[in-house]
């Protein structure tokens, strides 16, 4: 079960990643080398299979590295602490980052659909609504959106996650609980969604449509973005023309996002075909991001799930009018 000690060692994780010895500190001086943290899913991946943000940024002299996450915790938690310098999350990640006095900003936002969320249960699973997870196994992961889902997708039937037997798991270690059956739901976000809903042994219980809006955000490191404002600008406005394109020329993204994720083409093509999708809603932050954030970084206050509150707008980076 997840505890409210637990909770805090979220918040313990990430202070402590900044202080690592092994890890690289933040750089304020003009950069040579953006250091991107991504995951297995949207624009950035496209960006990164096509090499379009090296070639945005070549003339500037800057090169591009890459480190692969998981899930948005840890990916923040370097990028706070110094060894990245740009990356994306959900909206729950980032409250404890925050929270823990990461060296971060909020730089961009992308609107997801919410229909690549869900909660699974096993086709055979006597588990018909959400009323029926009360007193059963759901595994997210603790400080991620599945996490923000969870909570609002009990409330809906009456819940809280102290209803629940809730089990923090990162994604391919629930998806290996869920195929074994050591868990009866599992929440979680595409393409780790699409996978599991293929598979012919699983069942959508819900999606996220109705429940919660999908909201995904882009970071800069706080040292870095000072020091490169045109670089993280550059960056956006990268992103926002990969997505533009890449949902108008859906048969030639479906094969390049596959490949350089490994997903399957099918399973691929759903994520990218769901209801909602749109690939170009890649914007810098705008004040219904920041309300959106505001008002979850509250309620997660008010659940003492964050410690302390919280004011997102002090770590919202604002581009300066040309």
């Amino acid at each position: 079960m997840i505890t409210r000690r637990q909770t805090l060692g979220l918040i313990g994780a990430a202070a402590g990643a900044l202080a690592l010895p092994g890890l690289r500190p933040a750089r304020a001086q003009a950069a040579t080398v953006l250091r991107i943290g991504w995951q297995k899913n949207g624009v950035l991946a496209l960006a990164k299979r096509t090499g379009a943000l090296e070639k945005r940024l070549a003339p500037r002299g800057v090169s591009v590295t890459w480190a692969e996450f998981t899930s948005g915790p840890p990916l923040l938690e370097a990028l706070g602490a110094g060894s990245l310098d740009f990356g994306p999350t959900g909206d729950v990640p980032p409250l404890f980052a925050q929270a823990a006095g990461g060296n971060l900003l909020y730089v961009g936002s992308y609107r997801g659909p919410s229909t690549g969320s869900a909660i699974l249960v096993h086709k055979d699973s006597p588990l018909q609504s959400l009323e029926d997870l009360k007193g059963k196994r759901v595994a997210f992961k603790r400080g991620s959106s599945a996490h923000n889902f969870t909570v609002k997708a009990l409330r809906k039937a009456g819940l809280t996650t102290d209803d629940v037997e809730a089990i923090d798991l990162a994604p391919p270690d629930a998806a290996a609980a869920f195929k074994t059956g050591s868990i009866d739901a599992w929440a979680i976000w595409d393409p780790y969604f699409a996978v599991a809903e293929a598979d012919p042994a699983s069942r959508v219980l819900t999606t996220a449509d109705g429940i919660v809006d999908s909201w995904s955000f882009y970071f800069g490191n706080g040292d870095f973005t000072a020091a490169n404002p045109e670089v993280i600008t550059d960056v956006i406005d990268e992103l926002k023309k990969v997505g533009v394109w890449a949902q108008a020329h859906l048969d030639e993204t479906v094969p390049a996002l596959s490949e350089i994720t490994g997903v399957p083409l099918e399973v691929t093509r759903t994520v990218l075909t769901r209801k909602g999708s749109d690939l170009g809603r890649v914007f810098p932050i705008t004040d219904e991001a920041l309300a959106y954030q505001q008002a979850l970084a509250d309620e997660f206050f008010d659940l003492k799930i964050l410690p302390k509150k919280l004011t997102i707008s002090d770590i919202v980076w604002r581009p300066k009018a040309s």
